[in-house]
């Protein structure tokens, strides 16, 4: 398959140009409202709207898309973390700490490190997770991404199990793709970083990563070995928030008319300073205000698509972002390769002390108990599922069960039960007490009487200790 720069700089550019009224926005965000469907058009319009100085259309857009969330995705938020395993990586990406040209102590995990990690991740509680790494073709090849997916899914501690690994690796060719589908991976995820290809060409100088469109190709790709359920993101900070909106929109748009669905997941990763890199200073910084209407605006126009959060921001926007349309949290989170033993350890037992060990500055430290407890207390009800890849629901499947609102009818079923094994398994008095309150008043929501019964009996079994992981 060839590459293809499908991106049109100049088309995007003349789009954002165009003078739009909080009429125009007005009426995209009625569409919105009315679950219509937004085109790249509808949501130029309200990009050019919305960021005007004091625009009144702000304040309905964050309105309009807290609404589209309760109404697909409820109260639930999926938690998951991130699991580094190499920084050896061969691109000299500019905002990156684990870039080429950085000079410090590069580490690789052995598979009995692995598995302590994914140990480690159990004992937080974590069902799910993102596998996490650098591109080199001897230190980090296929065949160790996929020793250690196998030994991440082999690894048990007492109660827990990983049972959803996303990947977050280089892009690559159809068989790799083939590989790791047949691995049993749910997301394949991949930033473009960003889709304005001037900046694209300043933040990757070099290594394989620099070829603007195999990166923009890879979910066609990944599409062709069956792999379809895929994530994209933009790094918001290199260029104009705005273009990357309208790339991502225009991205998700052809997976759709070519594949029948377009992304599964969008992260939202925001710049922030990393060790040895000189991007931060040289970004175009986006503000907290211009970053939760940005939120807001992918929540309104890819209203099925999970929004994801890092702890690369603060508890306090990473609250904020709920309400404006984020629906997955990552809780916990170490960003370094062997974090979670070291913490288990504790950092003077550990052989990385070097700071460039970390890819980025993480903003929140909580731990995951504390994360998932502020979601509780916050009315959300956090949600370890991960039953629509184990049971098929992946690419088009998903996506039509959740356009007709079906994909509801397993969902909060599935939280329910996911909380209360969490809070039985990890939780401390206070949480259960909590989760179990939530489940209570959560569970007159399941609508369908022979669904809600099944959830009693479920937590019924576990609460005796007779079983775990019940789904739908």
């Amino acid at each position: 398959m060839n590459n293809e720069n499908f991106i049109d700089r100049a088309y995007i550019e003349g789009l954002l140009a165009q003078p739009s009224t909080e009429a125009q926005a007005g009426r995209a965000l009625d569409k919105a409202e009315r679950m219509e469907g937004l085109s790249h058009k509808d949501v130029a319009a309200i990009l050019g709207a919305a960021f005007e100085p004091g625009a009144r259309v702000a304040a309905r857009l964050l309105e309009i898309a807290g609404k589209i969330k309760k109404r697909i995705y409820g109260d639930r938020i999926v938690m998951f973390a991130p699991l580094y395993v190499s920084n050896h990586c061969e691109n000299s990406c500019e905002y990156c700490a684990f870039s080429a040209g950085h000079e410090f102590k590069r580490r690789r995990l052995t598979l009995d490190e692995v598995r302590a990690e994914a140990l480690a991740l159990q004992r937080m509680g974590h069902k799910r997770i993102a596998l996490e790494a650098g591109e080199h073709d001897e230190e980090c090849s296929i065949d160790y991404i996929l020793d250690c997916i196998k030994a991440i899914y082999e690894a048990k501690y007492e109660r827990g199990e990983i049972r959803r690994i996303n990947v977050n690796i280089a892009a690559t060719g159809v068989e790799n793709y083939r590989r790791l589908k047949e691995a049993g991976i749910g997301t394949y995820i991949l930033f473009q970083e960003t889709y304005h290809e001037p900046t694209y060409a300043l933040m990757h100088p070099a290594g394989p990563k620099s070829d603007f469109a195999r990166q923009l190709c890879a979910f066609d790709r990944a599409n062709e070995a069956g792999l379809d359920d895929v994530g994209g993101g933009a790094l918001f900070g290199l260029a104009d928030p705005r273009f990357e909106v309208m790339g991502l929109l225009l991205h998700n748009e052809r997976l759709e008319k070519k594949y029948g669905a377009g992304f599964h997941t969008v992260s939202v990763p925001r710049l922030r300073p990393a060790e040895g890199s000189g991007a931060f200073e040289r970004s175009r910084p986006v503000g907290d205000d211009e970053f939760e209407k940005i939120v807001a605006i992918l929540r309104v126009a890819l209203p099925y698509a999970g929004i994801i959060l890092s702890t690369r921001e603060n508890r306090a926007m990473r609250k904020r972002l709920l309400k404006a349309g984020v629906s997955q949290l990552s809780a916990g989170s170490s960003v370094e390769v062997g974090g979670y033993s070291r913490r288990e350890r504790g950092a003077a037992a550990s052989p990385l002390t070097e700071p460039e060990a970390t890819q980025f500055n993480v903003s929140d430290e909580r731990s995951a108990l504390s994360v998932i407890s502020d979601i509780l207390d916050d009315g959300y009800l956090p949600s370890f599922c991960t039953a629509c890849y184990r049971s098929g629901r992946t690419g088009d499947r998903f996506m039509e069960l959740a356009k007709s609102g079906e994909i509801g009818n397993v969902c909060l079923p599935n939280a329910l039960m996911t909380l209360h094994e969490y809070a039985g398994d990890y939780g401390d008095e206070e949480f259960r007490r909590k989760a179990a309150a939530f489940i209570e008043a959560e569970l007159p929501g399941v609508a369908n009487e022979a669904t809600r019964r099944a959830v009693e009996k479920a937590i019924a079994k576990m609460r005796a200790g007779a079983e775990r992981d019940f789904y739908l």
